[in-house]
């Protein structure tokens, strides 16, 4: 047939040529769309993981706006709980514990309930405690003070501490107003707190006037149902409190605005970071609450945020989209062009082919008749890729399967254990540096060495049953001397390797039992007459006991005689016990060895009568000397300070308890010790968190040089310390205290100087609790830090 008679035509309309033009043309437009449906994804992914951002940067937002919410209840009620555990507090106390708690606050204040017929000598006594002319008074319509007219009670304001200590509204009776007076109504009940509307707060910086009020009832004890004893209370604005520590308006990523559905004209703005908004349809709407009163919270990304994000990703994936359109386009009209020329070397090569394959056929029905003649041995012959091309009468007595049901169907390898083939892959693999599969496994040999011996094979009949056999594969090689596949030569060997194992099995099977039992096996003999001996000991009960085990053979008394004195008696009773019962000895003592010296073993055995009334133990025992060791580090690890070496705070606390319990049984005294380095962060920061570990190491040195053997020194975490003292009062906690003190600053630290700490001292009262007596220690810690730190400070009445 001619190159002309060959041409095709498309459809019976246009020539080949037009065909490779029209199939570029249509590659192209299939591009062009599929580009486009990329371009699209891109964008629509774009979008997708901007919006992801967003959610993200907004809920981490809202989180640290509801921890500061939450840091502000907690203050508050920090600050309630010191009215309600401490009495005849002092202004100079109340501003040294309040002072501590500004931070992001406008003021901190108390205001005690004040009855109609106690007012005139509350005036009197908080004229001469605050210093100045106090009287109970409220605003009038004009803003002017004024005395308060006649109630049944009162609550004014007792005392304050603000950022600006000047002009503040001292006697300020807080059910002169009625946004304050409601806000009081709806704290009433123990532990409860109340947020106001939004009000103007007095005597606060024109930035920060307008704001919020949270208030806390102070109960007594001794009328935990009464009327609250007062209201600790806390003025908050919000642009102070979220302004802080957050990025400048123009950096930020997020548009941040707080509202109050109860405030002047409905939704009340109470902070707008002003920044500019995105062009993007994305916000998120939370509602935050602060005690019992819930804000609207709206966040939505800037400008800033947009411009941090922008992609283009859709430009990239069209422009790349585009060329490699263009470029399958030419590649395809290029293939179509070349088809003619493959055309005619096809019909070329087909002519070649059968007259190649004729002669092959004749080769092969000579071979077919030389390899049925031996009928003894499996003669398999296979393709380069393991197909198996001849399969002779030996090789189907020998597996089952027929030769049509073999050849041009099964591979070689699949008449091979599997298990076994991948083990040989493996090991081929490690051999040889490279990987090489199940398959090639079985021709590895013949590849690197021409000369191969027989390898022994497990196979696998038809019916699924194995047999053993040597299989020498060798190449099989054209008369170009080129491969063209492998022939497998096959002897079964079942029956000589099931002999042989069958002697060697009954030798090795003990040796290996006790070669891989960790320790050592044994049977132990006790006779009625008490001689005992171990017929039988493995090799790893001489590593346990140090002992010959010939010796053992004949007389058990040397291992007796190696277990420590203090174990000796239980385990000689266990195994009486064990022996009249028939029950399983498992016991776990000490030996003491010549060369190893004191080790943990543990052992176990079933014990079984035996002839002439002998017991027969049959068991193990092992080196149990390092889990004991590591069970003992566990111990000390989970109650040791791992810096400095003293107890933890997991450790006091069970002290503590213990001791509480002690003393309260047996009303013996008790004290604690709260101490804080001072401006141990200033260390950090200046000589780095390494000389601020040999600063706590050494204070730590220090002080447990000086203390007694009752006292348990801890570390509750950071700089902060506890020493706990059994059997000693509030004055002798404060005596050993001071003795601190002056063991902590009396010797300068090398590359530091002088560090100095604060001390606390609290001693247990009849009927208090651990958190009481430790809240009092931390006051005094604060007192000492307030009064200018490097100081002890007595305990508080």
């Amino acid at each position: 047939m001619s190159k002309w008679g060959v041409r095709a035509k498309v459809l019976g309309l246009c020539s080949e040529a037009l065909a490779g033009w029209a199939v570029a043309l249509v590659a192209l437009v299939a591009g062009a769309l599929l580009t486009a449906g990329l371009a699209l994804a891109a964008q629509a992914l774009y979008k997708q993981q901007l919006r992801q951002r967003f959610e993200l940067l907004a809920a981490e937002r809202q989180s640290r706006i509801a921890e500061r919410f939450d840091d502000q209840e907690q203050r508050l009620d920090g600050l309630r709980r010191f009215f309600t555990y401490s009495k005849d507090i002092t202004p100079s106390e109340f501003d040294g514990y309040a002072r501590a708690l500004l931070q992001r606050t406008q003021a901190y204040s108390w205001a005690p309930r004040v009855e109609a017929s106690q007012r005139r000598e509350f005036e009197r006594q908080a004229s001469d405690w605050l210093g100045l002319d106090y009287q109970i008074r409220q605003l009038d319509a004009s803003g002017n003070w004024q005395s308060a007219p006649a109630r049944d009670h009162y609550y004014p304001v007792l005392y304050t501490q603000a950022d600006a200590l000047q002009g503040q509204p001292y006697g300020l009776d807080l059910r002169s107003q009625p946004a304050r007076e409601q806000t009081l109504a709806r704290a009433v009940h123990p532990g409860s707190m109340a947020v106001s509307a939004p009000l103007d707060m007095l005597s606060v910086a024109p930035q920060f006037s307008r704001g919020v009020m949270i208030v806390a009832p102070v109960f007594s004890d001794a009328q935990p149902d009464g009327p609250p004893q007062g209201y600790v209370m806390a003025l908050m604005n919000m642009r102070q409190l979220l302004t802080e520590g957050l990025p400048a308006a123009a950096d930020d990523n997020l548009v941040v605005r707080i509202t109050d559905p109860t405030g002047r004209g409905g939704h009340e703005v109470l902070f707008d970071s002003q920044n500019p908004v995105a062009a993007l349809s994305m916000v998120s709407t939370q509602l935050l609450h602060l005690a019992d009163h819930a804000f609207q919270l709206d966040i939505r990304p800037s400008q800033a945020f947009q411009k941090a994000n922008q992609s283009s990703a859709a430009f990239a994936v069209t422009l790349l989209g585009g060329l490699l359109s263009l470029l399958l386009s030419t590649l395809l009209y290029s293939l179509f062009s070349q088809r003619q020329r493959a055309l005619a070397l096809v019909e070329q090569r087909t002519a070649q082919l059968q007259i190649s394959e004729q002669s092959l056929r004749e080769t092969h029905n000579r071979l077919r008749s030389v390899l049925d003649a031996a009928t003894q041995v499996a003669i398999i012959a296979t393709s380069l890729k393991g197909v198996i091309s001849t399969f002779n009468t030996g090789a189907e007595r020998m597996l089952g399967y027929s030769a049509n049901q073999a050849i041009g169907h099964l591979q070689l390898e699949d008449l091979v254990l599997p298990e076994e083939l991948n083990q040989r892959a493996q090991a081929l693999s490690t051999r040889y540096g490279r990987q090489i599969t199940g398959g090639q496994a079985m021709f590895a040999e013949t590849i690197h060495d021409s000369s191969g011996e027989p390898v022994e094979w497990t196979l696998v009949r038809k019916d699924g049953s194995h047999l053993q056999a040597n299989m020498l594969v060798t190449a099989v090689l054209d008369e170009q001397g080129l491969w063209v596949g492998y022939l497998a030569i096959c002897i079964d060997v079942t029956e000589r390797r099931r002999v042989l194992e069958a002697l060697a099995m009954r030798d090795r099977l003990l040796e290996k039992l006790s070669a891989q039992v960790p320790g050592g096996i044994y049977q132990y003999r006790l006779d009625a007459d008490g001689h005992s001996c171990f017929p039988y000991a493995s090799q790893g009960l001489f590593d346990i006991y140090e002992i010959d085990l010939q010796l053992l053979r004949k007389d058990a008394t040397a291992v007796f005689e190696r277990i420590h004195p203090d174990d000796l008696e239980r385990v000689r009773r266990s195994v009486r016990y064990s022996a009249e019962h028939l029950c399983a000895w498992r016991e776990e003592y000490r030996v003491c060895l010549p060369r190893a010296g004191l080790r943990w073993v543990r052992g176990e055995a079933t014990p079984e009568p035996g002839e002439d009334g002998c017991t027969l133990w049959h068991g193990y025992q092992t080196d149990i000397s390092d889990l004991k060791g590591v069970e003992e580090e566990l111990r000390a690890l989970s109650i040791t300070d791992s810096l400095t070496g003293i107890h933890n705070r997991r450790y006091f606390q069970e002290r503590l308890r213990a001791e509480l319990e002690r003393a309260q049984r047996g009303g013996l005294d008790l004290a604690v010790i709260m101490l804080d380095i001072d401006h141990f962060k200033r260390i950090n920061d200046h000589h780095g968190h390494a000389v601020g570990d040999l600063v706590l190491r050494r204070l730590c040195q220090r002080i447990a040089q000086r203390l007694r053997r009752t006292d348990v020194f801890c570390r509750l975490g950071g700089e902060e310390f506890m020493v706990l003292c059994p059997g000693s009062n509030a004055e002798q906690a404060r005596v050993l205290a001071m003795e601190l003190w002056q063991a902590v600053r009396s010797v300068p630290i090398e590359g530091v100087g002088k560090v100095t700490a604060s001390f606390g001292v609290a001693g247990w009262r009849e009927g208090e609790g651990a958190d009481a007596l430790l809240l009092r220690a931390d006051a005094g810690v604060y007192a000492a830090k307030q009064a200018g730190r490097d100081r002890v400070e007595p305990e508080l009445t």
